[in-house]
């Protein structure tokens, strides 16, 4: 049986290194299926050990991760870097969807201030279209 030391549940390393801002955010992302640790789904109380493959998708963006170290805490976002590794194409493919995510925020009409119920309607039967 490995030490405290050695492992760690998966939800609290993900809170541990700050993938959520809380650690039941952490656990219904586990149990939603947004996890996987070897490529296999898994439970808010499996263990993730150094050397583990932690696949996340958080608010849509893929993230693919290699546990380095397990943290004794949640510090600072600068600790919580050192705990893992990055696959630089999963960087580029995120990077490369929030630009196509934020260029599909520009290209939706805009109006000056809140619409009110008339303009509301315009716009939906614009979307629709």
């Amino acid at each position: 049986m490995p030490s405290a030391s050695d492992s760690l549940r998966i939800d609290r390393w993900l809170f541990y290194c700050r993938f959520f801002k809380t650690r039941v955010l952490a656990t219904a992302a586990v149990t939603g299926g947004h996890v996987k640790v070897n490529g296999e789904r898994t439970t808010p109380g499996s263990r993730v050990k150094c050397g583990d493959r932690v696949d996340l998708v958080r608010e849509r963006l893929p993230f693919s991760l290699e546990v380095i170290e397990v943290p004794a805490r949640r510090g600072p976002a600068t600790e919580a870097r050192k705990c893992y590794f990055e696959d630089e194409r999963i960087v580029a493919q995120r990077t490369a969807l929030v630009a196509t995510l934020k260029q599909d925020r520009m290209l939706m009409p805009k109006t000056e201030g809140r619409p009110d119920k008339h303009t509301r309607r315009k716009l939906r039967s614009r979307n629709r279209d």
